[in-house]
């Protein structure tokens, strides 16, 4: 039976469903009521019939006063002594017979307990809801606290029976989370402005590693720009991914954004590797040799092969680590048992998962978690107890994996520190983590179902994207307190002196789409923006980390101002910088200051592949374009582009005057033009500059083609020049010239 349209928008509404927003190109779109139900029952609401949704609906109009305390408070240092609300089934007349002992514990355990008397309880607020009276008054801490997080017990005791369910008592807990105003900004980047490089850490060739890039050429990246003055190195997400294609990986699809990719691991520098004698006989013989060489030397990557290789040496390099100083308990494994202490439930809970997936795979074809048993598919049921103690060698194992990669990114964090960069590594926190692996194994509840997250159509992706995971649920995350997402921001932040959150625009909305649908059904939904914007400014902070906030796309009001009124950095790119609607690229000194300035993204051509409509080219072929016949509005005003760029270097004085304009007679971009560019980009006023090491090496090819999957090879192309001879080239050496000219 259908429900009344009229309900479902108004239960949309108290949910956050955003009934309408605008495209790129100016169209309104309004969600329908099919889309709006899809999304409600992936939040999990009763949506199957009209007395189901009234009832949804009154739970949520009797709130906040149908609880006792909020499940979390975020409020700015600045912003105290803290009040915190607490909502009682009381009328305001009954409140002399009330006491409370309210306790604050902080997060080394220690308390302040802090008692209110009924008697000089002032009213905040009263209402009655369905008959019922409620009374709010706000408890005062009297302390000044830090910033960092609390845990508040509110006990409240009557004289009469008066409480919920004719009680005298009843007890209740809250988070309380005081934050910074702002994000941390290194010296150096409160007084000056800084350039570094931006790589696909997996596409690096070297003749070290195994066929993808891995961690010890990290650190080798780090030294060479470094060399030429350079103040940060910037890398693809190391999250977690399944190493199959087609879908499996993307390192903004990962199975968890919690834990990284066991490719990234530079074999050679594993002690345990060195020490075993098996693992030298394996990588000593001439067929492994010839395996690794026949990756090395490959055009594109294969994940599966590289993985072949590697997981076998990793094995044997456990089972000798474990036996030889794990169970006898060397200082060696004793460090390694810090590191599991220290990692808690959520290590514990990642490597079981992948325990199981290799035994489930193994014995019974299972490739996702959702194919397992069911009493497998609940990671707290006594199942998954069971085989976790029954295969704790095999848990462990995976444990041992993620130690060895924590340690080799402190190494190239390390070094960075060494050469003396400002800010180190720049790190990439993808949007999401894919519904069938370890994140949303472990946190079921607070993931949408049925539900996948997208964008709306763009000047770059006419047909608007997919990208195939499940949002969390705004609601849940924040009646836990944020406990994930604190989680999340803070492990991504480890060794990271900057980190970019892909798609900032999912802190204030993200666009749902109901799964099957096609992006144009979908809609948005709002989130906690200044809740969580506040948890990753703390831990910012708390990690000397600078927070760019990738804010590409449309925006509502007022919310890039947010962003920035938290000394987060804009993303801007020179591709979008545009004096609208004539189209001219925005002058140096327009950009913000806030901000780090790029041409491109993985997700984008490069300069070189701009240059030539390679991407245009591409989406042809693939018939990515839901309006050919303009396709040659498209080529037409890329050309225009190209002539655009060339009148602004000459206008700044990049090139010289008699360069030419025209297309014809400038096919291809040379270096001394792609030079030019960069140095454009140096002379803003934008704290950081990112170059794409793509762009320094001159390639044409796109890494990632949004909207296609197997028909493009997405994530699989390596660089054309080795990392060995990254840092002599010329280009690189002028670039960093350049920048010290323009005062980075």
């Amino acid at each position: 039976m259908a429900v009344n349209e009229g309900l479902i928008s108004e239960l949309s509404e108290l949910c956050g469903i955003i009934p309408d927003y605008w495209d790129i190109l100016g169209t309104q779109h309004w969600a329908s009521s099919a889309t709006k139900t899809a999304i409600l029952r992936g939040m999990g609401i009763a949506v199957e019939d009209e007395n189901a949704v009234r009832r949804e609906i009154a739970l949520r109009r009797g709130r906040p006063w149908n609880r006792l305390l909020e499940p979390v408070l975020v409020v700015s240092v600045s912003a105290q002594p803290v009040e915190i609300s607490c909502c009682l089934p009381i009328p305001p007349e009954s409140l002399p017979g009330l006491s409370i002992d309210m306790i604050i514990q902080d997060e080394l355990g220690q308390t302040c307990l802090l008692p209110h008397s009924g008697a000089d309880m002032v009213p905040a607020d009263h209402a009655v809801i369905d008959g019922q009276p409620y009374v709010r008054i706000l408890l005062k801490d009297t302390f000044m606290r830090g910033i960092g997080y609390y845990q508040v017990t509110v006990s409240c005791r009557h004289q009469q029976p008066v409480l919920h369910q004719g009680r005298t008592a009843c007890e209740g807990s809250t988070v309380l989370i005081i934050t910074p105003d702002a994000c941390y900004l290194p010296p150096s980047l409160e007084r000056g402005k800084i350039w570094g490089v931006s790589a696909n850490l997996y596409a690096i060739r070297s003749a070290s590693n195994c066929g993808v890039g891995d961690l010890r050429d990290l650190g080798l990246l780090v030294r060479a720009v470094a060399g030429h003055g350079g103040g940060f190195v910037g890398i693809n997400p190391l999250h977690s991914i399944p190493n199959r294609p087609p879908f499996g990986i993307s390192p903004y699809s990962p199975i968890s954004r919690l834990f990284k990719n066991y490719l990234y691991l530079s074999l050679e520098d594993i002690p345990d590797v060195a020490e075993c004698p098996v693992c030298r006989e394996m990588m000593k013989s001439a067929l492994w040799q010839s395996q690794v060489n026949t990756q090395r030397f490959a055009e594109r990557i294969n994940y599966e092969a590289v993985a072949a290789l590697k997981m076998p040496v990793l094995s044997q390099a456990f089972e000798h680590f474990y036996d030889q100083h794990y169970l006898p308990g060397s200082e060696r494994g004793a460090a390694f048992g810090r590191f599991v202490a220290e990692q808690g439930s959520m290590l514990e809970g990642y490597a079981t998962f992948f325990a199981l997936w290799k035994v489930m795979h193994a014995e019974k074809g299972c490739f996702t978690w959702q194919e397992w048993p069911e009493e497998y598919r609940n990671p707290f049921s006594p199942a998954v107890a069971a085989f976790r103690k029954e295969n704790e060698r095999l848990v462990h194992y995976f444990m041992y994996i993620q130690w060895l990669l924590e340690s080799q990114h402190e190494s190239a964090a390390a070094m960075a520190r060494e050469c003396g960069m400002p800010i180190g590594l720049y790190h990439d926190l993808a949007i999401g983590s894919i519904g069938n692996g370890s994140d949303v194994w472990m946190a079921q509840d607070l993931f949408a179902s049925g539900i996948d997250v997208g964008a709306p159509l763009d000047d770059f992706n006419p047909t608007g994207q997919n990208w195939g995971f499940p949002p969390l649920l705004p609601e849940r995350l924040r009646e836990t307190g944020y406990a994930y997402f604190i989680e999340t921001i803070r492990r991504n932040m480890r060794h990271a002196g900057a980190i970019r959150i892909d798609h900032a625009l999912g802190l204030f909305r993200l666009f749902w789409i109901p799964r099957g649908e096609l992006p144009l059904q979908g809609a948005y939904v709002r989130c906690h923006a200044e809740e969580m914007i506040r948890i990753i400014a703390l831990e910012s902070v708390r990690n000397n980390t600078v927070v760019i906030a990738e804010d590409l796309g449309t925006f509502g009001d007022g919310m890039r101002e947010m962003l920035q009124s938290f000394r987060m950095l804009s993303f801007r790119l020179l591709y979008f910088e545009r004096y609208y609607p004539d189209l001219w690229f925005r002058s140096p000194e327009d950009y913000p200051e806030m901000a780090i300035s790029a041409v491109t993204t993985h997700d984008l051509p490069t300069l070189g592949g701009f240059w030539v409509g390679s991407d245009i080219d591409l989406k042809e072929q693939l018939n990515l374009f839901p309006n050919p016949e303009r396709i040659a509005q498209y080529r037409a005003d890329r050309l225009g582009d190209r002539t655009r760029l060339v009148r602004v270097l000459k206008q700044r004085g990049l090139v010289r005057q008699d360069y030419p304009e025209a297309p014809e007679e400038l096919p291809m971009l040379t270096p001394e033009l792609s030079l030019a560019i960069y140095a454009y980009l140096a002379q803003s006023r934008s704290k950081l500059l990112n170059v794409m090491l793509d762009d320094v090496v001159g390639s044409l090819r796109q890494m990632n083609l949004p909207g296609t999957v197997d028909e493009y090879p997405n994530w699989v192309q390596k660089m054309p020049v080795p990392l060995e001879e990254i840092a002599d080239l010329p280009w690189l050496r002028q670039l960093a010239e350049a920048c010290r000219k323009y005062g980075r």
